[in-house]
């Protein structure tokens, strides 16, 4: 009832672990495909080590996280060590990636690429980071990026992690389309900020975070909504989903897989299970056999 196909991979169910969220092990991905996801993504990696931004990193106000950790990470030599290959485990791999310049794109992309993950995903959306030019924001950044990456992954299929705070992001959807993506993952975290009015400055040492969690869920159903519209490659719906009739929801603006990050703290680790447990529900009452017979339905 819910088996899904993303780029020929065949996954048990949509769900998939968002990137940032537990994917920092194999043995963390072998416990998220045991609490019933249909694949993982990996923490983002770049070209070199990061240690991220200095706390406080984090706020949760019970509707919605705000973050600025900054893409901390081991970066992609320690990690092609510590994993070896991504292709021996029981769930489907997503490797994310990223990079300041649009090379490091391609070198770390040449380099996650033999340890055959399913998928890269490349993060162009990071909203608390800077390093030059939002390629996120520039139809034709967005596309050299993509480009690059397509170039040294091999016969690896490749989605593109667009933002949500550009002024159209048909125009970013169809430039990397063309450019040569398989997949648009939709969407990042939304720009945000909190003030502590009694320190009367922000709570994150970055100010500026990126916000997930519930709270973001309208804007990532608008713009799954929108690259639905617009491309004719699949698309990871992720941001804001934390039961099934959200899972449900976005399946019929458009999306093929549904990303899954925040729901985690929220539900706890089995939140997949109990999603695609209410996915399943919904589609009973229904009559619903398959999610292909809902995908996009909105549309028409």
């Amino acid at each position: 009832m819910l088996t899904t196909t993303l780029c020929g991979i065949k996954l048990r169910n949509p769900t998939v672990l968002a990137s940032g969220v537990l994917g920092v092990t194999k043995e963390c991905f072998d416990r998220i495909g045991r609490e019933g996801a249909g694949a993982v993504t990996l923490k983002s990696l770049c070209h070199e080590e990061r240690p991220g931004h200095v706390n406080p990193t984090m706020f949760n106000d019970g509707t919605a996280f705000l973050n600025a950790v900054g893409l901390s990470g081991q970066g992609i030599d320690n990690a092609v060590k510590d994993f070896k290959r991504l292709d021996d485990l029981s769930i489907p791999v997503i490797a994310s990636i990223f990079g300041y310049k649009i090379e490091h794109f391609g070198q770390v992309a040449k380099k996650i690429s033999k340890l055959k993950p399913a998928m890269i995903e490349a993060n162009i959306s990071c909203p608390n980071i800077e390093y030059g030019t939002p390629y996120f924001a520039d139809p034709e950044l967005a596309a050299k990026v993509t480009r690059e990456v397509k170039k040294n992954s091999g016969k690896i299929p490749v989605s593109i992690k667009l933002s949500p705070n550009v002024h159209n992001i048909k125009d970013i959807a169809k430039a990397v389309e063309k450019a040569g993506a398989d997949a648009i993952t939709a969407i990042n975290a939304a720009s945000g900020m909190k003030i502590d009015i009694d320190a009367r400055k922000p709570i994150l040492a970055n100010k500026i975070g990126g916000i997930s969690g519930p709270a973001l869920k309208h804007i990532t159903i608008r713009c799954v909504y929108d690259v639905y519209e617009t491309v004719k490659i699949p698309i990871i719906g992720t941001g804001g989903v934390t039961y099934g009739k959200d899972a449900i929801e976005m399946i019929m603006a458009g999306a093929t897989t549904i990303g899954i990050g925040a729901g985690i703290y929220y539900r706890g680790t089995d939140v997949f299970k109990k999603i695609c447990n209410e996915m399943e529900a919904w589609m009973k009452n229904n009559k619903v056999k398959s999610l292909d017979e809902i995908r996009g339905i909105v549309h028409k």
